[in-house]
């Protein structure tokens, strides 16, 4: 992988958001989520709401879930809610930039 991006999901993703969750023998994801791609492929969805994250079991995707976690952790700080410091957007930039290489 080398280009990952993490973003909000978009109307446009429903297609591939329910391949995703074929792919992983889950439900199709409802709502706003988050969603991270690699080399123009969706790999990885976190609902902001609740529910596990969906990811393609044919491809490393470990990491990138870890990373649509700890951004819907620092999204929720900037909504208020708990504060863990400098340290979460630290791990994040470190992850971020561990996995684009």
């Amino acid at each position: 992988m080398q280009n990952v991006t993490v973003r909000h999901s978009l109307p446009s993703d429903e297609r591939s958001l329910a391949r995703l969750a074929v792919l992983d023998s889950a439900r199709p994801l409802h709502g706003p989520a988050l969603v991270a791609e690699a080399d123009s492929r969706l790999l990885a969805a976190l609902p902001l709401g609740s529910g596990r994250a969906i990811a393609d079991p044919f491809e490393p995707t470990a990491e990138l879930v870890e990373l649509l976690q700890l951004h819907k952790e620092q999204l929720a700080e900037g909504r208020g809610g708990r504060a863990s410091g400098g340290r979460l957007g630290s791990l994040l930039r470190a992850r971020l930039s561990h996995a684009r290489t």
